[in-house]
C-alpha cells in the first residue's frame, strides 16, 4: 500500500520528494518522514549554537563526550520511535521496516543539521558498523558489540585507512594480525592506521579493524582478516587527534594510532580469517551512500541561505539586490538544477538496492560516490561566494558544510576509485558488444530500405548511423 500522493504533499517534508519517489512510499514511511522533518526544525537546528558551546566547554574541562543537549535528544528521540531508522527491511525484526528509498527520504532531511542524525542513532561510522555487525558477527558477538550500539550505549570506530600504503586499494593494507606465540587463543596486533573514531572520545566502545593476516596467499583478497578491537586493549595507543581541514569533529573526531603487540582474543575475528574483503563490500552497501543522502539535506539548507542573501533587500551592490544580477540568476538556477540532479542519482541507488539487491545496486553507488560530493562542494562554494567575506567565516554554517562535503569525497573511498569502477563497467567487452549488435542492426536495416525503394547504388548510400 503506498500513500495518496495528492495529499502526500501538504507536509514541507514532502514538497521537494520527486513525484516517482512519493508514489514509492508507504503511509507509515510518510508519517516517519514528516516525524524526522519536524525533529530536525524544530530540536536539532535552532539548538545547534548551544550544542557548540557545549562542546567548546566539554573540550576545556579535558572531556570529549557527547554534549548533554545531545544526550537528551537521543533519549526523547528513542522513546518517541525515531530511532534506528536506517536499518533497511532485509534485517528482519531489527529493522524499522524502512526501505532504503525511504530512509533516503529521512537521511536527507537529517542532513540539514550536522549532528541531527546521531540524535536518532543512524550516524557514521556507527550505521555502517551495525550493519556490518547485524550481517556478519556471531550472536556471542552481537551480544557484545551489535546491541549496545543499537541501544545508543556506546559508539564505534572503523578502521581501515593506513598512513604508509595506498590504502584506496585495500590489498595493500598492512598492519599486521599474528597469533600469539605464548598462546595461540589470542592474537597480535601491529602497525599504524588514520581515521576511526578518536580515541579520545569518552564513550567509544570499540574499533572493527581490517588487518593483514596471511601475506603468502596467492589471492590478495584473501590475505586480510576482520577483527574486533575494544577501545581499551592493551598497546592500542593514539599518538594524536587529527582535524579536518582545522575542524576537530569532536567528540567524534578523527585520530592517528600505533599498534604494539595489542592483545586480543581469537573469538574476536569476524566471519572469519581471510575474509575482510568480502565483509568490507558488504559494510559498503547502503551506508556507503548514507553520506550522500544526509549531503542532500546539508546542501538544499546551504542553497536556501542563497536565496535568503540574494533576496536580502540591505545588500544591495550598485543599487540592486544580489539577486537581481544575471549572474547570479545563472547561479541560483544552475544549484537548483544540481541539487534536484543530485537527489535523483541519490534515490536511484536506493530503490535500485531496494529492488535488485546491494550487489546490483553498487554502480548506482559508485555513481553517488561520484557526483554527490564534488557536485554538492560545488553548490556550497556558489553560496560561499555569495555571502563574501562572511561566508569564510562561522557566521554561517557553510565553510563547515564544505568541509563535509570535500571529505565525502575521500571517505568510504575516494571518488577517483569509483569513478574507475563506473568507467570499467561502461567499457566491459559484454556491454560494448552489445552496443556493436545495434548499430550493426541499423546498417543491416539500411541496407534493407535501401533495396527495398530501390536506392541501392554506392553513390547514394550515406549510411550516417552505420558502423563502418
Amino acid at each position: 500500500m503506498t500513500a495518496d500522493i495528492t495529499t502526500a504533499t501538504d507536509h514541507p517534508a514532502l514538497t521537494r520528494i520527486p513525484v516517482w519517489a512519493r508514489e514509492k512510499l508507504s503511509p507509515q514511511a510518510i508519517e516517519t518522514i514528516k516525524r524526522v522533518h519536524d525533529w530536525v526544525e524544530t530540536e536539532c537546528i535552532p539548538a545547534e549554537a548551544i550544542v557548540k558551546q557545549q562542546i567548546e566547554r566539554d573540550k576545556q574541562d579535558g572531556k570529549w563526550k557527547t554534549p548533554a543537549l545531545i544526550a537528551e535528544l537521543r533519549t526523547r528521540a528513542r522513546k518517541e520511535g525515531l530511532w534506528n531508522l536506517f536499518l533497511p527491511k532485509s534485517f528482519g525484526d531489527l529493522s524499522p521496516g524502512l526501505t532504503n528509498l525511504e530512509y533516503s527520504c529521512c537521511a536527507e532531511i537529517m542532513g540539514r543539521c550536522y549532528w541531527a542524525a546521531q540524535t536518532m542513532n543512524c550516524h557514521a561510522p556507527d550505521t555502517g558498523n551495525m550493519e556490518l555487525l547485524a550481517k556478519y558477527c556471531n550472536e556471542d558477538q552481537k551480544q557484545k558489540y551489535l546491541l549496545p550500539l543499537l541501544n545508543g550505549e556506546t559508539f564505534s570506530g572503523y578502521s581501515m585507512t593506513e598512513p604508509d600504503v595506498a590504502s584506496s586499494d585495500a590489498t595493500n593494507i598492512s598492519c599486521r594480525l599474528t597469533s600469539d606465540p605464548q598462546d595461540p587463543s589470542y592474537l597480535l596486533i601491529n602497525g599504524r592506521k588514520l581515521y576511526g573514531n578518536s580515541k579520545a572520545n569518552e564513550e567509544l566502545g570499540f574499533y572493527i579493524l581490517m588487518t593483514l593476516s596471511d601475506p603468502s596467499n596467492p589471492n590478495p583478497h584473501r590475505r586480510h582478516t576482520m577483527v574486533l578491537v575494544p577501545k581499551s586493549t592493551p598497546g592500542l595507543t593514539m599518538t594524536r587527534n587529527l582535524t579536518i581541514m582545522g575542524y576537530d569533529h569532536a567528540p567524534e573526531g578523527h585520530g592517528e594510532y600505533i599498534y604494539t603487540n595489542a592483545r586480543i582474543p581469537r573469538e574476536n575475528i569476524i566471519l572469519g580469517e581471510g575474509r575482510a574483503f568480502e565483509i568490507a563490500q558488504g559494510r559498503l552497501g547502503p551506508g556507503r551512500i548514507h553520506h550522500c543522502m544526509r549531503l542532500l539535506g546539508q546542501t538544499s539548507r546551504a542553497y536556501d541561505l542563497a536565496l535568503l542573501r540574494c533576496t536580502n533587500p540591505t545588500k544591495t551592490p550598485r543599487g540592486k539586490i544580489i539577486g537581481a544580477f544575471d549572474s547570479n540568476i545563472e547561479k541560483i538556477a544552475w544549484m537548483r538544477m544540481s541539487l534536484d540532479s543530485l537527489q535523483q542519482i541519490v534515490y536511484n541507488a536506493a530503490h535500485t538496492m531496494d529492488v535488485s539487491g546491494n550487489v546490483a545496486g553498487r554502480f548506482a553507488i559508485a555513481q553517488c560516490k561520484v557526483m554527490v560530493p564534488a557536485t554538492a562542494a560545488k553548490i556550497i562554494d556558489e553560496c560561499m561566494q555569495l555571502y563574501g567575506g562572511q561566508g569564510l567565516t562561522q557566521h554561517t554554517f557553510l565553510p563547515e558544510a564544505w568541509t563535509y562535503a570535500r571529505f565525502v569525497r575521500i571517505a568510504d573511498g575516494p571518488d577517483a576509485a569509483h569513478r574507475h569502477q563506473v568507467g570499467r563497467e561502461e567499457l566491459r567487452e559484454k556491454k560494448v558488444d552489445g552496443v556493436r549488435r545495434v548499430f550493426e542492426g541499423y546498417g543491416r536495416r539500411e541496407e534493407e530500405l535501401r533495396e527495398k525503394r530501390g536506392m541501392g547504388s554506392e553513390a547514394e548510400k550515406v549510411g550516417l548511423m552505420r558502423m563502418k
